[in-house]
């Protein structure tokens, strides 16, 4: 039996407001195996916005364990974390809110390499900036674009590159394609499995959308 990449045990998230405890993540437990996609379904504000942050710490839960290949990373320091982030990324909702208007393409997608230092060549980072946007489906011409300039489809392809600049295995897919037109968004799905198929890549999908889930999702919660 394969072990899995991603758990959570008993994983809560309570929330102080004036009326009492608000209970965001109320002891889930999930698991998913490498190379694998789990769908995760709800109306807004259900809390599953929150269990992606939980796993990836953007914050902290109230309880429980969040495994990565077995270990407890709740248990880990903030330079033991930075080590695992390279392997754990997020693509999040609307892609213009996530990506810092003032840079170009290139910029935005080099960000994450440059604050993780993997690579310092100039021509190296280069060549890789190249390589992920002809991945993601990026024309070349669009180096030198700002996000304003770009559509919502292209600006979705932007933050992937930018999570799959680190060489990931994991990826937190928090409703990636829901601010897009419907024919985009089915571009970007299969983007998405080619990605999968090709690199191995294990996601947790987060959408409120069941279609959209089903499509893509090997399993479901």
């Amino acid at each position: 039996m394969e072990n899995p990449l991603i758990e959570t045990r008993n994983i809560k998230k309570y929330f102080r407001t004036l009326r009492g405890n608000l209970h965001a993540v109320d002891g889930i437990n999930l698991s998913i195996n490498p190379g694998k996609t789990l769908g995760v379904v709800g109306e807004s504000g259900c809390g599953k916005s929150t269990l992606g942050r939980l796993i990836w710490r953007i914050i902290e839960p109230t309880d429980g364990e969040v495994l990565y290949n077995g270990t407890n990373i709740l248990l880990y320091g903030n330079e033991e974390m930075k080590k695992i982030r390279k392997k754990m990324q997020i693509i999040f909702q609307d892609p213009y809110a996530s990506l810092n208007p003032r840079l170009t393409v290139s910029q935005l997608i080099a960000e994450p390499i440059k604050v993780c230092r993997t690579i310092t060549d100039k021509d190296e980072m280069n060549e890789k900036i190249y390589t992920l946007m002809e991945t993601v489906g990026l024309a070349e011409r669009l180096v030198n674009s700002y996000p304003h300039e770009l559509d919502g489809g292209r600006r979705q392809r932007i933050g992937i590159a930018r999570a799959l600049a680190l060489d990931p295995e994991f990826i937190v897919c928090d409703e990636p394609v829901s601010a897009l037109d419907v024919s985009i968004q089915a571009q970007i799905l299969t983007l998405m499995m080619d990605l999968q198929e090709e690199m191995g890549l294990t996601f947790m999908f987060i959408s409120h959308d069941l279609s959209v889930v089903k499509h893509i999702s090997d399993d479901i919660m």
